[in-house]
């Protein structure tokens, strides 16, 4: 049976019966996952860290955030039980470590500071979950996966949909043999651009917000001046700081492919983008092709990854009263196709009459308490969670084999064992990531 890569209990579980837990990154996605687990009542919530004081985003999240704000939402959350409770609240997350009692933290900053965080956390003995991509270079991911190792702590990312009961239906149905022997996996998500427009690097210099520690929003980044379009929330569409969004959702939507075919070390990618931009832009929308050896019991399989609008053909088998989802993974095999809708949504088979032939395997994968709730548990000695920094910091690595194909513009022959792309020299800079600057480095 093919499940996710195990991973030991943590080594080092909270001993009493409250997880305190500490949010780096108080943003929407951050602030989404503590309002979460500020439900179980083993959890609480003690202290948030933000470069940004406060800042309004009425354009996706549409409330004001930022430490402040988040502070005094769950100051008004919790003293509605409990009078006494205060949240502290730090620019710099390093010294809320250093002044406060924490047991776990939360990461949800830019892609570009999440592997220095949560390796400065798992080395000053925190349980760490942190939202995906895992890292934002592929020597990063290696790295975070081998001190979460070392430490022994409880680790989860944020891909929720590992967590589902289609995610586990679906890979059910294929290790039973429902479609044969898998062939290829399409896997899309219907995304866009923030800045649709936008064809050059900004350049303009404008001024630091109040309340903003541009300097530490920067963190291992070299200095740049400050341009609103960076911050807040868009700086996804730069490569310095974020991976676009196939590195946004790769984690998301090829976990099960990942998953179900144990996906690990392409032999080649190759990736296209839809129109041209300046270096430093992320694309609109791409084609990624992934080729997969065999691995074990797994055949070889070719893995195709869209996003940005872009989507595989409607097989022949496809109902036409039922509208294509905007975003989900395709098995085609050699006994028929395997739908699976959505992020974790029930999977069906085509044509429809096989659908109604093959008979529901017994579960044999243990059903989820809920994504937040496994790394909660683990923090207290339970089960390692599904997406403990072992599994996803491979399934990131699968987002950021794309994202080198596409910023290299050449096919990508991969050597895993190495972490080399083969006669490739100057794919190093990518693999590798960035300069860090001094006092960031990450070893």
């Amino acid at each position: 049976m093919n499940t996710t890569m195990k991973a030991p209990r943590t080594r080092y579980p909270v001993k009493s019966g409250l997880v305190k837990v500490a949010l780096i990154g108080a943003g929407g996605m951050g602030e989404g996952v503590i309002n979460i687990l500020k439900e179980f009542p083993d959890v609480r919530i003690v202290a948030v860290a933000d470069p940004a004081a406060c800042y309004q985003d009425w354009g996706y999240y549409k409330r004001p955030l930022g430490r402040l704000p988040v502070k005094q939402r769950l100051e008004e959350y919790y003293r509605a039980k409990r009078p006494n409770y205060h949240c502290a609240a730090y620019a710099d997350f390093r010294e809320m470590l250093d002044k406060e009692d924490i047991d776990a933290v939360v990461c949800a900053t830019p892609d570009f500071s999440h592997a220095y965080i949560s390796i400065y956390c798992m080395r000053h003995g925190k349980h760490v979950y942190c939202e995906k991509p895992l890292t934002h270079n592929i020597r990063e991911a290696r790295l975070v996966a081998r001190v979460a190792r070392e430490t022994g702590l409880a680790t989860q990312m944020g891909n929720l949909g590992h967590a589902r009961d289609g995610m586990r239906e679906t890979c059910e149905l294929l290790w039973k043999g429902a479609i044969g022997i898998v062939r290829e996996v399409h896997a899309w998500v219907n995304t866009r651009r923030w800045f649709r427009d936008m064809t050059e690097m900004p350049t303009a210099q404008e001024p630091v917000p109040a309340g903003l520690d541009w300097d530490l929003w920067l963190g291992p980044r070299p200095f740049r001046p400050y341009n609103s379009a960076f911050h807040p929330v868009r700086w996804r569409d730069f490569w310095t700081y974020g991976l676009g969004s196939i590195g946004d959702f790769v984690c998301h939507d090829l976990d099960l492919a990942c998953w179900a075919l144990k996906l690990d070390g392409p032999e080649y990618i190759e990736a296209f983008q839809a129109g041209k931009n300046a270096p430093e832009l992320t694309p609109h929308a791409v084609i990624c092709h992934y080729n997969f050896p065999r691995r074990g019991p797994h055949s070889p399989v070719k893995v195709h990854w869209y996003d940005g609008g872009l989507r595989p053909a409607t097989p022949d088998a496809w109902p036409k009263d039922r509208p294509w989802p905007g975003r989900g993974s395709m098995f085609v095999g050699d006994k028929g196709i395997l739908m699976a809708p959505d992020l974790g949504g029930t999977p069906f088979l085509l044509p429809e009459k096989r659908d109604k032939a093959v008979k529901r395997p017994a579960p044999i994968i243990p059903r989820s308490p809920g994504h937040h709730r496994e790394w909660i548990d683990a923090c207290k000695g339970g089960p390692a969670p599904g997406a403990h920094f072992g599994y996803s910091a491979k399934l990131t690595e699968l987002a950021l084999l794309g994202v080198l194909a596409m910023r290299m513009d050449k096919p990508i022959r991969w050597d895993n064992k190495a972490m080399k792309a083969i006669d490739l020299p100057e794919a190093d800079a990518i693999i590798n990531g960035e300069p860090y600057r001094e006092g960031w480095e990450i070893e």
